[in-house]
C-alpha cells in the first residue's frame, strides 16, 4: 500500500528551497508514494516543473481571499455576512506596515492573525513535511493530521526571544527537524539547543542530469556583447547583499572593464537597486532580468557566477553554477565551505565591494587561475542525488 505524503511550502517561485523541492519531487518513486502538495501562493514559475504524479491541492479559502483587491474582499465579506477573514487580513496588514519586520516576525504575525480563519486539512497522512520554516511549519503543526511530521530548515537565521518562544511551540509537534547543511543545523541548534537529538541533515538535492538538460532549453542573455558576462541569482532582498554587488559593479566600471552583470530575481529592494543603478550610471552594466522559470541557460552562458549573500542555508545557485562548470566568486557565509574550496572551484572572499571586485578581476585577468578552476569544476563530483536515500530512510 502506498504511503500518503503531504508537502507544504509557501510557493514555487524561483528560489533555492523551491528548486530543491521540485528536484526532490522529480526523483521520488511514485510506485511507493501518493503525494499531495499544498501552496500558500499559486501560479509561480516552477509549478510547471512539478511532475504530473503530484496532486497540487486547491488553494485555501484565505489564499483566494487574500488575492482579491481590498474593495472586492470587503464586498465578498458583506455578501457572505462574514467579516472574519477581512478583519484578520486588515490586522495583519496594519501590523507589518507599522514595523520593519524580519521574515520570522512576519511569519509569526501572519499566523497570529490569520490561523483562526485557515481551515484544517481533512486528510490523514502517513507523512507531512513542511519544506520551509515559518508558515508552512506552523500549518503542518496545527492544521494537518499525520502519523509523522518533519520540518525542513533551509535558512541559517537567528531569532529574537519572542520568535524563539513562539516557534518552539510548533517544533515540539514534529518527529524530526531536517537542516539542509551542517552549518544550518549548527545555527538552528544555537537557537533551539533542546532539539539536538531531533535534527538530521539532508542537503538540498541537485540533479546534474536535470540541470544539464535544462541548460540546453529556452532563452538566455545571449546578445552581441562580447565582454565578460557575470551572473547573480537571488531574491532582491537584504540577505543577498546586493549593496555589495552594486558597489563592486561600480568599481569594475570605474576600472574600465568591459562587462555586463546580469541578475535573475525579484524582491522588495528592486526600486532601491534601480535608483542606485540610475544614480551611478550603471544601466548598461547591472541588468535586472526578473525571474526566469529556467535559469540554467543563463548560468551556462555566463563567464562568471557571483554571490554576495550575507547568509544562506546552503547556496543552491552556487551548486548549479558549479554543475555547469562556471567559475564562482562568493562572499563568506555560514554554509559556504560545505561546497566551496577557495582557489579550487572558485574564490571565497570577505563580504565587501573591494574584495568582490578584486576577486572578479583575478578570474578575468589571471588566465591560468581561470583555466585551473574550470578544469577542477569539470572533474569534481557533480550533484548529490544520493541524498534521496537519506530522505527515504527518514520517512520509512
Amino acid at each position: 500500500m502506498k504511503q500518503k505524503i503531504l508537502f507544504v511550502i509557501d510557493s514555487l517561485d524561483c528560489a533555492g528551497a523551491e528548486k530543491s523541492l521540485v528536484t526532490l519531487l522529480n526523483l521520488l518513486d511514485y510506485k511507493k508514494y501518493n503525494v499531495d502538495l499544498m501552496l500558500f501562493a499559486h501560479g509561480k514559475v516552477l509549478e510547471e516543473l512539478v511532475p504530473p504524479e503530484v496532486n497540487i491541492l486547491k488553494p485555501l479559502k484565505y489564499t483566494l481571499f487574500s488575492q482579491m483587491a481590498l474593495i472586492e474582499s470587503a464586498k465578498y465579506s458583506l455578501k457572505k455576512f462574514d467579516f472574519k477573514m477581512l478583519a484578520a487580513r486588515t490586522r495583519y496588514s496594519i501590523r507589518i506596515r507599522k514595523n520593519k519586520c524580519s521574515n520570522a516576525q512576519k511569519a509569526r504575525m501572519f499566523w497570529e492573525e490569520i490561523s483562526p480563519v485557515i481551515e484544517e486539512n481533512s486528510t490523514t497522512y502517513d507523512i507531512a513535511i513542511s519544506y520551509a520554516q515559518g508558515v508552512p511549519t506552523f500549518y503542518i503543526a496545527e492544521k494537518v493530521k499525520a502519523k509523522k511530521k518533519f520540518a525542513w530548515v533551509n535558512v541559517s537565521y537567528r531569532l529574537e526571544q519572542k520568535d524563539k518562544d513562539f516557534q518552539k511551540h510548533f517544533y515540539d509537534k514534529f518527529n524530526k527537524i531536517v537542516a539542509v547543511s551542517d552549518s544550518t543545523k549548527e545555527v538552528f541548534l544555537e537557537t533551539f539547543p533542546q532539539y539536538s537529538n531531533y535534527v538530521d541533515v539532508i542537503y538540498d538535492i541537485n540533479n546534474p542530469e536535470f540541470i544539464t538538460n535544462m541548460a540546453e532549453l529556452g532563452e538566455n542573455q545571449e546578445d552581441e556583447f562580447d565582454g565578460i558576462k557575470i551572473l547573480t541569482i537571488g531574491r532582491l532582498a537584504h540577505q543577498k547583499g546586493y549593496d555589495v554587488a552594486l558597489e563592486a559593479c561600480k568599481k569594475l566600471k570605474d576600472k574600465g572593464i568591459k562587462f555586463k552583470w546580469y541578475v535573475l530575481g525579484k524582491g522588495p529592494l528592486r526600486e532601491e537597486i534601480e535608483k542606485y543603478i540610475c544614480k551611478n550610471d550603471l544601466t548598461d552594466y547591472f541588468i535586472l532580468l526578473g525571474v526566469k522559470a529556467n535559469p540554467y541557460p543563463y548560468i551556462k552562458n555566463s563567464d562568471l557566477y557571483v554571490q554576495t549573500s550575507r547568509f544562506e542555508g546552503f547556496g543552491l545557485a552556487i551548486a548549479e553554477a558549479r554543475m555547469l562548470n562556471v567559475p564562482v566568486v562568493t562572499t563568506e557565509f555560514d554554509a559556504v565551505y560545505n561546497q566551496m574550496l577557495h582557489e579550487k572551484n572558485g574564490l571565497v572572499v570577505e563580504r565587501n565591494a573591494v574584495a568582490v571586485c578584486e576577486a572578479i578581476l583575478r578570474i578575468i585577468n589571471d588566465h591560468e587561475l581561470r583555466k585551473s578552476i574550470i578544469n577542477y569544476l569539470q572533474n569534481e563530483k557533480k550533484g548529490n542525488t544520493e541524498e534521496i536515500e537519506k530522505f527515504y530512510r527518514l520517512i520509512c
